[in-house]
């Protein structure tokens, strides 16, 4: 079969299961496959492809009609306009919380500060926020040490192991550091609302990084209260939220002795995220 020939059986076999990027997924898992950039293919349509490369690909778009996520197919996903690894293990990084990461660049570009990334994932947030303050450092920890791998080839890949550490270690365990920034893009999904999230999200992603408790509050409730004694006076914390948690969050905050900076809305209008500082006892 030739590339075109390829193409036309992936985008068949994903419009079968009604996945509306089916033409794009299918270029992109070729690409993968031929370890050649999508723009290359589309110009040579008519390459043959072995029937050994082209049994690889089937299994590809095999997985993807499973609603398999393509990021997990790619073995990577674009954040902040760099090239993440992801897997399993890790939330898939999303175009909402570069708006968090650009605020914070913006607060806090020129100056020299810790960072704590909570529940990091891939990475991608710290890496993101480090690659444009050149004066600051920081750690990103995570309770599974499968996601702090791929953290770690992440900062091999972007080359600031000069500037980051990931740790597999809670953030209830000690710090013997208060931070000048503390991040998180914590689990914030109801424990019964998951069953209501699409298939790719509830079926692939880790469900450790999307429950969070019966009312999607208890890892924020926590990292508030924790960060009374990891979190410098005049720190700021930066938090990510579900839809419709604003008000709660945001009284948890102020009853915390935090003071509300900034709100940021995603791309339809919802408070994504809430960036406080602590004011101190």
């Amino acid at each position: 079969m030739n590339a075109l020939e390829l193409i036309n059986f992936g985008t068949k076999e994903l419009r079968k299961k009604k996945i509306n990027s089916s033409i794009l997924d299918s270029e992109l898992i070729l690409s993968k496959i031929l370890k050649k950039e999508r723009e290359k293919i589309l110009i040579n349509l008519d390459q043959e492809v072995c029937k050994k490369i082209s049994n690889r690909y089937k299994k590809l778009v095999l997985r993807r009609s499973r609603q398999e996520p393509i990021a997990y197919i790619m073995g990577e996903k674009e954040f902040w306009s760099k090239k993440f690894f992801v897997s399993q293990k890790t939330l898939i990084p999303r175009p909402e919380t570069e708006l968090m990461v650009e605020k914070l660049i913006k607060i806090f570009k020129k100056k020299k500060i810790t960072v704590l990334d909570i529940g990091t994932g891939s990475g991608c947030i710290l890496i993101s926020l480090l690659s444009e303050m050149k004066n600051s450092k920081g750690i990103g920890v995570d309770i599974s040490q499968k996601a702090i791998l791929i953290a770690k080839k992440n900062l091999k890949r972007h080359k600031m192991q000069n500037k980051i550490k990931f740790l597999n270690k809670s953030f209830n365990d000690k710090f013997n550091q208060k931070f000048d920034l503390i991040v998180s893009n914590p689990p914030y999904i109801k424990s019964g609302e998951i069953k209501n999230l699409k298939e790719d999200i509830k079926k692939y992603e880790p469900r450790i990084a999307l429950d969070g408790g019966n009312d999607g509050l208890d890892l924020i409730k926590k990292i508030i209260y924790k960060t009374h004694y990891i979190l410098k006076v005049k720190g700021m914390l930066a938090l990510e939220i579900g839809n419709e948690q604003f008000k709660k969050v945001s009284k948890l905050l102020v009853k915390n002795n935090f003071r509300i900076e900034h709100n940021i809305k995603d791309y339809k209008n919802n408070v994504r995220c809430i960036i406080s500082t602590y004011i101190g006892n």
